[in-house]
């Protein structure tokens, strides 16, 4: 059976799809990811395959080396922070577009990481391209081994995509949750340095110009790469000056480092921005002579950045990793 005979093919000619496959063996991953990639073979779309190496050998046998495949390093599209994996879709889409195809079929496996951390911000990338992605002819399968992943991945499987793929078919997910819905119930990470004294503690921002120095005073004492601690200076400038301009006094800000680890938390008696989309790409579009690109510069330049509101406050935790 044609993957294309069930589920919402009219929407698949337009835009963004964003299929999922729980998979439990080799074969079955072969079947199912074989066959939605001959299928858009045949109907002259772009066929791309991001996975790590064992997929990748998998889907290469199956479709006997077919030249028109284009395999390509999973760590060249799903970048190492999410903003930059984003562009980079849409890159490889406009790519593939551009040499005349009408659409590109991607069978793409995330590296969820080894922490809590890196598990959530990746558990966040798949909710947002929902959104991010939504213009971009590209129908994307992603692949999830049961046998390998831990519940909490295979549950994000089961929320983020709105089409499930089981045996020869695409069929309505009725566990799909609308993106902002998911991104808002996530929550935070817990981070075990916020329980140990900060190394700088200011409440009431008032001399900006003074805590930038001692901002940059204190990474500059800290033992790490130069270009991540210059990059995370950058990014608590950013949030800070946020903070100041747009949220509701007084801001407080507090710094904690390890030899792992710079952590940031920025806090202002503002709402915030009440949009779970926000930082994913410049606030509008393409024209960044308009400003609104500092969460999105922030996100570019940590590891991990998240965001929390309550009734009375906005709170951004900044971390980079030194090692």
């Amino acid at each position: 059976m044609s993957l294309a005979e069930d589920g919402p093919t009219a929407r698949s000619s337009v835009g963004h799809v964003h299929d999922g496959l729980l998979f439990d063996d080799a074969t079955q991953l072969t079947d199912v990811a074989g066959r939605f990639l001959t299928e858009g073979l045949a109907a002259g779309e772009a066929a791309v395959v991001a996975t790590g190496a064992w997929a990748a050998g998998l889907l290469r046998e199956a479709l006997g080396d077919d030249p028109r495949l284009h395999l390509v390093d999973r760590a060249d599209v799903y970048r190492a922070r999410t903003p930059a994996a984003i562009t980079a879709v849409r890159q490889l889409t406009d790519r593939y577009v551009a040499e005349g195809v009408t659409r590109v079929r991607v069978v793409g496996e995330l590296d969820f990481g080894s922490t809590e951390q890196d598990r959530v911000e990746w558990q966040r990338y798949e909710a947002v391209v929902n959104h991010a992605l939504a213009p971009w002819p590209l129908w994307g399968l992603c692949v999830f081994d049961t046998q390998r992943l831990p519940e909490p991945v295979l549950e994000c499987a089961r929320r983020t995509h709105s089409t499930l793929v089981t045996g020869g078919s695409r069929s309505p997910n009725p566990d799909f949750l609308d993106p902002v819905t998911y991104l808002r119930g996530l929550g935070a990470p817990h981070e075990a340095l916020e329980e140990e004294p900060p190394r700088i503690a200011v409440r009431g921002v008032t001399d900006f110009i003074g805590l930038r120095h001692a901002v940059a005073g204190e990474l500059a004492t800290t033992h790490g790469p130069r270009d991540v601690l210059e990059d995370f200076t950058l990014a608590v400038d950013e949030m800070t000056s946020n903070a100041v301009r747009h949220g509701g006094p007084p801001v407080d800000l507090f710094l904690w480092s390890s030899a792992e680890k710079v952590v940031c938390r920025i806090t202002d008696r503002g709402r915030g921005i009440d949009d779970p989309f926000a930082g994913y790409g410049p606030a509008h579009g393409e024209d960044l002579s308009r400003g609104g690109m500092g969460l999105w510069l922030a996100r570019q330049l940590c590891d991990h950045v998240d965001v929390t509101r309550t009734d009375s406050s906005t709170s951004v935790r900044l971390i980079a990793h030194l090692r």
